[in-house]
């Protein structure tokens, strides 16, 4: 197995580098102090199997390092560290796996790469959406299938906004990117409010849509999103992201672009 270790101060990262290398029996551990110079060994061929990566680095964050290695190589798995406790209560707070504290453990590095390789669970009482790649929407393992495809848009572009109440117009923009007058866009839209709706009450999660002085919204709270999942640090959501998000849509572009970052320097 090929590792990355990525680390600012030389004296830890051959820390790590010690510690991966007694914790995987076979490994080749390469270090690097700038996740720049990472993404270029890559670039040259790399094919490295995960990252143990420290999520404070000069000029990058973590997840903007993570979101770029991924557009290299979809399958990476990638490992935060840090010598910062906060970040390791929130992850432990979500569940999640990803997050080890400095100074590593052989037995916290195994069972990170131990986890990493099993299959993650999939709730059953809320609706799973996935927009990395293609938008699909789940429900207790079954697709959920929609009378219109602008309904099924709609429901992909009140996700992005990620909760945020829209109005029509701004509705309209997204779908129609030709422009309809503000009469029709009014009916279309009333419509698709109406189709979505409906689709979501023939699977008892109409409560999912919310609909209040002529805006519409969704609740995060009845949704398994993996966008959602990666904007809250879970690394579960990283590790499944392949530089995709809502192909089918060209306004998802633009929240694309955002997961991107910056270009690294």
């Amino acid at each position: 197995m090929l590792i990355y270790a990525v680390e600012d101060e030389k004296i830890v990262l051959e820390e790590i580098k010690d510690t991966l290398l007694r914790a995987e029996d076979g490994a080749v551990v390469r270090t690097f102090m700038r996740g720049a110079k990472a993404l270029d060994a890559i670039r040259q061929g790399d094919r490295p199997e995960v990252v143990f990566l420290d999520i404070e680095m000069p000029g990058i964050s973590g997840l903007e390092f993570a979101v770029r290695v991924k557009k290299l190589l979809p399958d990476i798995r990638i490992i935060f560290i840090t010598g910062y406790e906060k970040y390791a209560v929130k992850a432990f707070k979500l569940k999640v796996h990803g997050y080890l504290l400095k100074p590593l453990t052989v037995e916290d590095v195994r069972n990170e790469l131990k986890y990493m390789r099993g299959p993650a669970e999939v709730p059953d009482d809320k609706l799973v959406v996935r927009c990395f790649g293609h938008f699909d929407v789940f429900y207790r393992g079954e697709p959920v299938i929609f009378m219109r495809k602008q309904s099924k848009e709609l429901l992909a572009y009140l996700i992005d906004r990620g909760g945020a109440a829209c109005t029509a117009g701004e509705i309209g923009l997204a779908l129609w990117e030709n422009g309809i007058s503000e009469k029709t866009e009014q009916h279309r839209v009333r419509n698709l409010i109406s189709d979505l709706k409906n689709t979501l009450r023939e699977i008892g999660m109409e409560d999912v849509l919310i609909r209040e002085h002529r805006e519409v919204a969704v609740r995060r709270d009845l949704i398994d999103c993996d966008y959602y999942r990666m904007l809250d640090g879970d690394m579960d959501a990283v590790n499944d992201f392949r530089g995709e998000y809502m192909v089918d849509y060209s306004w998802a572009e633009n929240t694309l672009a955002r997961l991107a970052g910056r270009d690294i320097k």
